[in-house]
């Protein structure tokens, strides 16, 4: 006999299928068993496609089972309401499932019970929270955008195990294995955008693409506060959509020459145009524009200037660090985080809920900002 932790299991293991695909939407996995055996499996393949439960039960049919009877298992709280797709718990009802198995309350808004209460009120057995620390993971991004309409910001960076992220001459190439680096391209192809400050632009020249089959290329930001971004640049050379953030201080004929190569959002600069400080652009002001756009999530790729701006400000749900077992120096060689620093160590920001992953020789270090 199965245990329900097993049958959701393979759900969420089916929902990480549908990653990159689905945003802003959730990653959905459902399984439907009958007498202890799967006879439909399904997960949420596209942002606009059925969901995980209609595939699910589509596969069961196809199949020639009997679904009349069965237990669904599904990581995210069927949806009740119609969005780009009819509600999935009018589905699951009319199929003759007889026992639901949910991984997590969906937080939207326009769910959050409604789909349960549906389905407990047509007589089906609900039972919530299988596994629920790993569902509530597995869609963090989901959770933050849907609750708040703001990007969920994935701060990453690669490191040796002094904290340098190049040598004083700026060479980088490679600090972390090969292994890290696949890795990190296909958290690329999670999330909805990339994002870097213009340095990184000029300096490194990069093209910010996953580089693997199957995985699409994710919407490319770059935080340029007086358009100094080349035309020439890579990064305009993918194919995936680019915006820039600048500010008021952009020359507008630069500006004129970038529109042709990308979308450009002008904010305006936080300085007075006579100040000799460089101008910023507010980090949190393009968080709610992005937002707007139905961007869901951004991974920041910068070098430690944007870096400390991203934590100075707040907008850094995760932070993720390559450390490779090297030894760099040199008290000019550039670390993750720049910028003035915090002054005092009770001032300083402190992860929680941390977990240490070893790629090839590499460690991978995750936390959550408190």
């Amino acid at each position: 006999m199965h245990k329900p932790e097993q049958f959701m299991e393979q759900a969420l293991n089916l929902a990480i299928k549908g990653w990159g695909m689905t945003n802003p939407n959730p990653l959905v996995g459902a399984v439907i068993v009958k007498d202890d055996k799967v006879i439909g499996e399904g997960y949420h393949q596209k942002i606009g496609g059925p969901h995980a439960e209609i595939n699910a039960i589509k596969d069961a049919y196809q199949k020639g089972y009997n679904i009349t009877g069965s237990t669904l298992y599904v990581n995210l709280e069927p949806c009740s309401h119609y969005g780009r797709t009819p509600p999935c718990s009018e589905a699951i009802i009319k199929s003759g499932i007889k026992e639901v198995y949910i991984g997590m309350k969906d937080p939207n808004p326009k769910v959050s019970g409604r789909g349960i209460k549906m389905l407990q009120d047509a007589g089906i057995k609900v039972h919530v929270g299988i596994l629920e620390k790993e569902a509530i993971k597995l869609n963090e991004i989901f959770i933050k955008y849907i609750t708040s309409k703001i990007p969920f910001v994935i701060m990453k960076a690669a490191m040796s195990i002094d904290g340098k992220i190049a040598t004083c001459t700026g060479d980088s190439k490679w600090i972390t294995s090969e292994a890290s680096r696949e890795y990190a391209r296909r958290i690329r192809g999670r999330v909805a955008s990339i994002m870097v400050g213009v340095n990184t632009v000029i300096k490194d020249n990069p093209h910010l693409n996953t580089r693997i089959e199957g995985l699409k290329d994710p919407i490319k930001i770059i935080i340029d506060s007086r358009g100094r971004t080349p035309l020439d640049s890579n990064i305009f050379k993918s194919g995936a959509k680019t915006i820039i953030f600048t500010t008021d201080l952009i020359d507008k004929e630069k500006l004129s020459e970038l529109t042709k190569y990308a979308d450009v959002i002008i904010l305006e600069s936080e300085l007075p145009p006579e100040s000799k400080t460089p101008p910023t652009v507010p980090l949190k002001k393009v968080m709610e524009n992005l937002g707007q756009l139905e961007i869901d999530s951004v991974l920041i790729e910068g070098g430690g200037t944007l870096n400390w701006s991203a934590l100075k400000e707040g907008i850094v749900d995760k932070v993720m660090f390559f450390i490779s077992p090297m030894i760099i120096g040199g008290v000019d060689a550039k670390t993750p985080v720049e910028g003035v620093g915090f002054k005092n160590i009770g001032e300083c920001i402190r992860l929680k809920n941390t977990s240490v992953t070893t790629i090839d020789t590499d460690i991978l270090l995750e936390g959550y900002p408190e």
